[in-house]
């Protein structure tokens, strides 16, 4: 019980602060890419911080964390890898969904970094776009950060890999980093109860540029795979086991 009153009074405060910092921060983030970053960041520190003495739930970068302009392709289990993959790069961008944008604050600011929005449903069109806005010079440099699996994957489930990263990929022209993430097993897709113990985010070695698309596709499911389970088995969580 105690717990899960503590995850209560942490939601609480972490949508407080939300509220707080983007209000403090708008008159400069308007006119400013540069003060939006840092509002966010500034955010995403202390949603770690305050997890970690709240909810007991520490948080830890592990690898070489990209600060050139690549495709940062994440495994995504909950609100808590956003967070820690944002607070980690210099310049982070996401592909996101579009009705995000009509999220009080998080829409705005995820706008003014330059995010890119995505239609559910109309993906397709929506990388047509981003490689239209890539060729005019319109995408601002930074680390783009994509989840292949395009939603959240609780522990110990499976949804094969889009093609939306190898497209990006391709079109960029740039390197690719893999991120690996066990998050889910402490605070997962949904629900308030948060666990203690160690969530990990892991920047795995980059895939260079020219790798074709299958092989890019299967190669990169393989690393984020393969390392994220590692990671959960570490906390204590056995996917491989979940899934057989």
């Amino acid at each position: 019980m105690l717990q899960w009153l503590r995850s209560w009074i942490f939601l609480i405060q972490m949508y407080l602060m939300m509220a707080v910092i983007g209000i403090l921060f708008f008159p400069f983030a308007i006119f400013s890419r540069g003060a939006a970053r840092l509002a966010c960041r500034v955010y995403a520190k202390w949603v770690r911080w305050s997890a970690s003495w709240m909810v007991g739930l520490r948080s830890e970068i592990r690898g070489v964390v990209p600060t050139d302009e690549v495709v940062v392709a994440a495994k995504h289990q909950s609100f808590f890898d956003i967070i820690m993959i944002f607070s980690a790069v210099p310049a982070g961008k996401f592909i996101m969904k579009r009705e995000l944008l009509w999220t009080p604050f998080i829409g705005l600011y995820a706008w003014r970094i330059g995010c890119v929005p995505v239609d559910r449903g109309k993906r397709a069109q929506a990388i047509t776009r981003m490689k239209r806005d890539v060729e005019k010079g319109n995408v601002d440099p930074g680390q783009l950060i994509i989840y292949p699996q395009g939603t959240r994957v609780a522990p110990g489930k499976h949804i094969p890999y889009k093609v939306g990263a190898a497209v990006l990929y391709k079109q960029l022209k740039q390197p690719c980093v893999p991120a690996a993430t066990n998050v889910g097993v402490f605070w997962p897709r949904t629900g308030v109860y948060r666990k203690p113990g160690l969530a990990v985010v892991e920047f795995l070695p980059a895939i260079p540029p020219g790798v074709d698309q299958g092989t890019f596709v299967r190669r990169l499911e393989q690393e984020v795979e393969t390392a994220s389970n590692a990671l959960m088995r570490e906390a204590g969580f056995d996917a491989d086991a979940t899934n057989t």
